[in-house]
């Protein structure tokens, strides 16, 4: 059996998450177009019947100003030793940029496999240039497999899987099959929120944002889950909060569609805002996402 880990890398928004959610086929990693969404190493793990490809998706490696951008990057630099195959998506429909390479010049003196993925295909009106633009890249690295993709159409995807698996030692298995990331369910119900914050508010809200499960209770046919969002302005609040409560009534709303797809349970969520302005008032809050004291 073929087994190994498989690391997610590029800039923000060129669809790492989608990836990723696409090859499993469900919902595990949010997506949104406010860059920095991405900020936890997550794990999906594939399973077929010849295979286990655990695959690693890391926040977008970006010019950072503060210090959570900073901490996402180590994040992701972090992640890319160690692994079996790294996948280097970049946006086609824009092109080659400085930021590709520049993540190119931090990957490839390691002793990885690379591929190189043009993700969002399904946005290139002419297709010509696609063909001239992947003759180009040939020239920048010797990647071992160069393949264009559509994570939002699935396009490619089990061609992709196929390259991978040839790249894959042979294994046990490193998780069991019921195993499916490395995130609790009470991570992913607050991520889930966060992304319909970073949805409704656009380009409002930074992403520093946080949402933080503060209780979580389940039986047989309901789950009760209370999500704290911790900003750090007042302004933030009022507009998450919304004329009447109605901005935050629409998030919610948004929220438990999507957690109830993933628990196949009837959700009841409660949700409330806290302002905290200091960085270190919130160690509690980011503890969650992985920041702890010897990290900054």
């Amino acid at each position: 059996m073929k087994c190994g880990f498989v690391s997610l890398v590029g800039r923000p928004n060129v669809g790492k998450s989608s990836l990723l959610n696409s090859i499993l086929d469900m919902k595990l990693a949010i997506t949104s177009n406010v860059s920095g969404t991405t900020r936890n190493i997550i794990q999906g793990i594939y399973n077929d019947d010849l295979s286990q490809i655990v695959f690693v998706d890391t926040p977008g490696i970006h010019k950072p100003n503060n210090k959570l951008g900073s901490l996402m990057n180590k994040k992701a630099y972090n992640n890319v030793d160690g692994v079996d195959v790294i996948l280097f998506l970049i946006d086609a429909s824009k092109g080659f940029g400085k930021g590709d390479q520049f993540i190119l010049e931090k990957i490839k003196n390691r002793d990885i496999p690379i591929f190189l993925l043009l993700n969002k295909i399904d946005l290139v009106k002419n297709k010509e240039n696609l063909l001239l633009e992947i003759n180009k890249l040939k020239d920048l690295y010797n990647f071992r497999e160069i393949i264009p993709i559509s994570a939002r159409k699935k396009d490619n995807i089990d061609l992709l899987i196929s390259c991978i698996k040839k790249q894959l030692p042979e294994s046990e298995k490193i998780y069991s099959e019921e195993d499916l990331t490395n995130v609790s369910t009470r991570f992913i119900m607050a991520e889930f929120l966060r992304e319909k914050i970073l949805e409704l508010t656009h380009e409002e809200i930074p992403h520093t944002v946080t949402c933080y499960v503060e209780n979580f209770e389940e039986d047989e046919k309901v789950v009760h889950i209370q999500i704290l969002i911790v900003i750090d302005r007042e302004n933030i609040k009022k507009i998450i909060i919304g004329k009447n409560g109605s901005m935050l009534k629409e998030i919610g709303t948004r929220a438990r569609i999507d957690m109830e797809k993933f628990l196949g349970k009837k959700v009841f969520l409660e949700t409330y805002v806290k302002t905290l302005k200091n960085w270190r008032d919130q160690e509690k809050y980011f503890l969650e996402l992985g920041l702890k004291e010897e990290d900054e």
